[in-house]
């Protein structure tokens, strides 16, 4: 059992301290892979021999050192790979680690409980179909043919169904730097089921990026959208923008397609959570001409009211239906 997945419990608007909890794990492994905003993989082969300690002793470690130092607990996930680490972390309580058995045939029981959207990669358009036609346990979609599953999904995503359902991990820890970002997290104050209110969260964190981005002079090439659950899962969806921005019209549009992909059906929503990633300065983007005077009057109200709210406040000026 060599591999940890690793989430932090980090306070809203806390997207700087990432870096610093990385750290903490650099202390017993290289080898780390980030997975903002609020965890990562690392893999501590080597790490067991060298402290002369198990991997839950060593998990214990990390949790009591992201306390101490930085006052952040943490969710640990432990399994022989990445993929049985993160599904290990689906089912780990807050401060607690989830430990898979590395014994194969425990390790094919852990997987014939889980259901198919535990599995890496399986978003919800996925997991749809394969329940529609009763493939709802990893279990099943193990038993079921590869011919099958590649007509319900596609070749690749079929093979990799396949494969993962066996307890087949290709997978690896990639050795990676937290991107240059910004966050907004607009938390609810109880389990949300309006979409509306999950559509007006969404402008509101676009909002608050864009004019963040502005005043520091930097567009983002990446959004990501992050939403957390009544049973504290989370969605994460990435978009790498068609050309970099600061504009809060795009990056709203592009919050909104993400949001609309996943098909939420009265879900129940705790927060949701926008991220800009890859950041540049602003001088050195392009920006595609489009000759269309509504895109070019929204740039200029766009500047006027950051001039108005550096003045009077970030409340001063807002869209209509944040005003309530």
């Amino acid at each position: 059992m060599t591999i940890l997945c690793v989430r932090f419990q980090l306070p809203p608007a806390s997207e700087d301290a990432l870096p610093g909890l990385l750290g903490t794990l650099e202390e017993f492994t290289p080898v780390i892979e980030a997975l903002p905003p609020d965890g990562a993989l690392a893999d501590l082969r080597g790490a067991e021999r060298y402290f002369k300690r198990d991997v839950e002793e060593l998990a214990s470690l990390i949790r009591v050192r992201a306390l101490a130092w930085h006052g952040v607990d943490c969710v640990i996930g432990a399994g022989p790979g990445p993929m049985f680490a993160r599904m290990a972390l689906r089912e780990a309580a807050p401060g607690t680690t989830r430990m898979v058995p590395e014994d194969p045939c425990a390790l094919a029981e852990f997987l014939t409980e889980q259901p198919v959207r535990a599995l890496p990669g399986v978003g919800t358009a996925t997991a749809r179909t394969l329940c529609e036609y009763g493939l709802d346990s990893v279990g099943k979609v193990a038993a079921a043919p590869l011919s099958t599953l590649q007509r319900l999904t596609s070749a690749r995503t079929g093979r990799e169904l396949h494969e993962m359902a066996q307890g087949i991990d290709r997978s690896r820890v990639v050795p990676n730097a937290v991107s240059r970002s910004l966050a907004a997290e607009r938390p609810f104050p109880r389990d949300e089921l309006d979409p509306d209110l999950h559509r007006r969260a969404l402008l509101s964190a676009a909002e608050e990026l864009g004019s963040r981005l502005r005043a520091l002079e930097k567009v983002c090439r990446t959004l990501t959208l992050t939403v957390r659950y009544a049973d504290r899962s989370t969605t994460t969806r990435s978009r790498t923008l068609p050309e970099p921005t600061a504009h809060s019209s795009s990056l709203t549009d592009a919050a909104y397609r993400m949001y609309e992909a996943l098909g939420l059906q009265r879900a129940r929503v705790r927060g949701i959570a926008l991220r800009a990633e890859g950041l540049d300065p602003a001088e050195r983007a392009s920006y595609q001409l489009t000759f269309d005077p509504v895109d070019e009057k929204v740039r200029r109200v766009e500047e006027v009211a950051d001039r108005v709210r550096a003045k009077f406040g970030p409340r001063a000026v807002m869209p209509g239906s944040l005003v309530a």
